[in-house]
């Protein structure tokens, strides 16, 4: 990212911090609710973009692991002279009794113990693959949920946990936001970036270029679990209390809405999409109000009304943008600036448009050969990528694949490695180019 980007980016940041002190201290009590949902979400949203969107692995476990970030948080932040009130039906475990953390050790407390888990579950179950590997994670995500209901000592089993601080502050929250998100901006840009995505578009291809799927299907796994647990405590942090129904496997179809709203495979789609569920799903509110019109009353408007509307909504965006609303495009400043100079011939540039690349090979060093992608009509490069390859030739012809094309480029011609294939982000999908 350029220096100019870096700038403009922490100045906006920072007038997005504006805005939520204005809402925490000009904004009533439903406006910051609603807000604070959105910013939680979108956290939990991120993290499960961070494994479907940018690894392609289908996971549902969620609401398990913001179970564990939500009970942390209940557990050791309650005051300790009102745990005896909480825990009537059976004291609470002696080792942990005393034991009261501030809110933000709480939530990295939750988050490393939603890691740690989501470790123990991955090692077996991301040997699994689409279908099998989404029912495996729900099916952990229960045992987690039914653990919780059964350990009466630590959890307060189905009593759940009440008088936990509240947090009601738009300002706290808005900083884990930023946070999480800057953090997974620069893991999706940096090397590991470029890893989950070529293991989303091919895991042969990817594990012939020397990425260890193992290590980092479990590295995404585990970040997603973190963050997810951090949402968790924050959730309930939100509401003051917990309980194991409120982390059935149904909370996780919300954030699996969310992401495939927003774009599987972008950052800010994800905040799009927690915004548009959550805030929509409250405006809607005022269709399920009777509606009198010249003293009639419309049968139509009644209980549950803003749900029928807000699938209509749905399913109208899944006709015109079957890949979310973002795709993987990311809300860059290079976007905003081509908007502002000619916002027609921006949109423009969102069609299939066949456009050239080159795949050029750059250097050989140590039996490695550096490839970098380039667009042939901008020159700016879209990819580039390290291949061990043994006993490869110096020259190599240049090859041009045309955007969209399903089949692997001609690179067996380049490689006696039949295997080995680049394919580039197309321009419907993404507007940046990825370094």
């Amino acid at each position: 990212m350029k220096k100019k980007d870096v700038f403009l980016t922490l100045i906006a940041i920072a007038a997005l911090f504006g805005v939520a002190c204005f809402v925490q201290t000009e904004m009533d009590s439903y406006i910051r609710r609603i807000v604070n949902l959105c910013l939680v979400y979108a956290i939990i949203g991120l993290s499960m973009n961070l494994t479907n969107g940018f690894v392609g692995q289908f996971s549902l476990g969620q609401a398990g692991f913001m179970a564990i970030g939500a009970y942390v948080v209940g557990i050791f932040t309650v005051p300790v002279e009102l745990r005896p009130n909480v825990f009537y039906a059976a004291p609470m475990n002696p080792l942990i009794a005393d034991i009261q953390m501030p809110l933000w050790l709480a939530l990295i407390a939750g988050g490393l113990l939603a890691a740690l888990v989501a470790f123990l579950i991955g090692t077996p179950v991301l040997r699994l693959r689409g279908d099998y590997l989404a029912v495996a994670t729900l099916g952990f995500s229960e045992i987690i949920r039914i653990w919780i209901t059964n350990a009466q000592s630590i959890t307060n089993g189905a009593l759940g946990i009440k008088d936990i601080p509240p947090l009601n502050d738009v300002r706290y929250i808005f900083l884990a936001t930023a946070v999480t998100f800057i953090f997974i901006a620069l893991l999706i840009n940096s090397s590991y970036g470029r890893a989950f995505k070529a293991i989303r578009e091919d895991e042969i291809a990817a594990e012939a270029m020397g990425v260890s799927l193992f290590w980092h299907k479990n590295l995404a796994f585990m970040i997603s679990a973190f963050f997810a647990g951090v949402g968790g405590g924050l959730y309930g942090a939100l509401l003051g209390t917990v309980d194991p129904k409120n982390f059935l496997f149904t909370l996780t179809y919300n954030f699996l809405l969310i992401i495939v709203l927003g774009g599987m495979g972008s950052i800010t789609g994800s905040m799009l999409g927690a915004v548009i569920v959550t805030a929509g799903l409250e405006f809607l509110r005022v269709f399920d109000e009777p509606l009198m019109l010249f003293g009639m009353d419309i049968p139509l408007f009644r209980p549950g009304f803003r749900m029928v509307i807000f699938s209509a909504l749905l399913m109208a965006c899944v006709l015109f943008w079957r890949h979310g609303i973002m795709g993987t495009s990311e809300l860059t400043w290079k976007n905003i600036r081509a908007f502002c100079k000619n916002p027609f011939s921006f949109f423009g540039r969102k069609n299939d448009v066949l456009r050239l690349y080159h795949f050029r090979f750059v250097q050989l060093k140590q039996h490695n050969l550096l490839v970098i992608i380039l667009d042939k009509v901008t020159t700016e490069t879209v990819f580039q990528v390290l291949i061990p390859i043994h006993n490869v030739k110096q020259r190599f012809r240049q090859s041009t694949a045309r955007l969209g094309q399903r089949t692997p480029p001609p690179f067996a011609q380049l490689s006696p490695v039949n295997c080995i294939w680049i394919v580039p982000i197309t321009r419907s999908n993404s507007n940046t180019p990825v370094h």
